[in-house]
């Protein structure tokens, strides 16, 4: 066969390999966007705009169809009209061209309107946690001068959470010393249960005696509390719930979630604010109270999305007289925002702030850096130099909503820092919350450019 044929059908069969991986792709790619559901949260009364997922001109061709009659008595409708819903629900929707090619599969979520009291009021946390955690070591000096440690030769380590000695479980502090001191005086070991991450293990210590001390001792440094000034973030007065914080209290050491025993927040005065500085983050300086105040409360739940419980009573908003409107998050955008947080005393002020990016992907996964912030404000940044710490938990509000939250600042640029959706933390705490049921919606007049729905 002349080479010239040979090349002649080897470009062929190039092509056709080109051809057919084109399809394919093209097959996988339409198959995807038209039968795999993707999701779409809305508020009652709010609009489905399509016009940013499908071109204009195409709009007026589209058909939404349904399997069960959730449009105003019909289970289709053109995009032409407009879409309204009255209750909250779920379901599905599939969006077909002229009646015939099926382009995507959506899935629904009307979500129920969400009022709240934004906070802002510095608050006192106090944690005690199920059992006691090892913040260090401590070495044991014998009679002899030699110095141990029965605790670190064992195994334990920093970090290490003791729920448990000698088969009784450990609230506090006391509870280890006295069964350290009984074990020491019979000469045996003492057994700590200790969770470690996920694992629970189990080790047996000999108690040395300490000379400087004069008693029995393992060699550990343990803490069953921890205490720190954050910001109240939203509080419901109906229920009395509240969130602050916008992120877990966690073990100081290992950083990990801090188990709950028992908990309140109080109210806390803030005496001053030590100005951040680029690497070294500032922080509210506050005096926690310890007699009956305006705002205080129990702590029921510790999450990556803040701390939650009840309030002692609701407190007066000095800037809102009525409850205010949680925005899902896709009604989050970049711009200009207030941030609500107090700098002296108990005194709540509002401040400028500008929200530079909101994290579209995160919507969808439990990420912690939903936006980015940047305070604006001159007197915030006058005192405080931007974001401190103290400030997590401040809420941010936009166009008369509740819309974020700070979380973290920028170490190295305190001007800036992250904040996550406030719906996170209503939705965390069960007051954004509906059942699985079929939503209610108006069909309305026909519109002329057909480039939205309201639902």
């Amino acid at each position: 066969m002349p080479g010239g044929e040979v090349e002649l059908q080897r470009k062929q069969r190039q092509r056709a390999a080109l051809f057919l991986f084109v399809f394919l792709f093209s097959l996988c790619t339409y198959a995807t966007a038209a039968f795999w559901p993707v999701e779409q949260n809305l508020a009652v009364g709010e609009f489905l705009d399509l016009s940013r997922v499908f071109p204009r001109f195409l709009l007026e061709h589209l058909v939404l169809t349904t399997d069960s009659l959730h449009f105003a008595g019909s289970n289709r409708i053109r995009l032409s009209q407009e879409l309204q819903t009255a209750t909250p629900g779920s379901f599905h929707v599939r969006v077909v061209l002229l009646d015939v090619l099926p382009l995507r599969t959506l899935v629904v979520n009307v979500q129920p309107v969400v009022r709240v009291y934004p906070g802002g009021q510095a608050l006192g946390v106090l944690l005690h946690a199920q059992g006691v955690i090892v913040v260090g070591y401590a070495g044991i000096t014998e009679r002899d001068g030699d110095v141990v440690n029965p605790a670190a030769s064992a195994g334990l380590r920093v970090g290490d959470l003791i729920v448990g000695v000698d088969g009784h479980p450990v609230t506090n502090e006391e509870v280890i010393r006295k069964a350290v001191f009984r074990a020491g005086g019979e000469r045996r070991s003492v057994v700590l249960k200790v969770k470690r991450g996920d694992r629970t293990l189990r080790f047996a210590v000999r108690p040395a005696f300490c000379r400087k001390a004069e008693c029995y001792r393992i060699g550990l440094l343990i803490r069953d509390s921890t205490a720190g000034v954050g910001t109240l973030t939203f509080y419901d007065p109906v229920s009395r719930t509240y969130g602050a914080l916008g992120h877990e209290v966690a073990q100081g050491i290992t950083s990990r979630p801090l188990a709950l025993n028992e908990g309140r927040v109080v109210e806390a005065f803030i005496q001053g604010v030590r100005p951040a500085e680029r690497g070294k983050p500032g922080e509210k300086i506050g005096v926690l109270t310890t007699q009956v105040s305006r705002l205080s409360g129990a702590i029921s739940h510790n999450t990556p999305h803040g701390i939650f419980g009840c309030l002692d009573r609701v407190p007066k908003h000095p800037f809102y007289s009525a409850p205010i409107p949680v925005a899902l998050a896709h009604q989050v955008r970049p711009g200009k925002a207030e941030l609500l947080t107090v700098l002296e005393g108990n005194r709540l002020e509002r401040f400028e702030i500008e929200i530079c990016r909101v994290n579209v992907i995160s919507r969808a996964n439990a990420s912690r850096k939903d936006l980015v912030l940047r305070v604006t404000d001159p007197r915030l940044l006058r005192v405080a130099g931007g974001i401190v710490q103290g400030m997590s938990g401040s809420p941010i509000i936009q166009r008369g909503r509740l819309v974020g939250v700070v979380t973290h600042v920028f170490v190295n640029d305190p001007e800036r820092g992250y904040g996550i959706f406030a719906e996170r933390m209503v939705r965390a705490c069960g007051l954004l919350s509906f059942e699985n049921n079929i939503p209610i919606f108006s069909v309305s007049h026909l519109i002329s450019t057909g480039t939205c729905c309201k639902i």
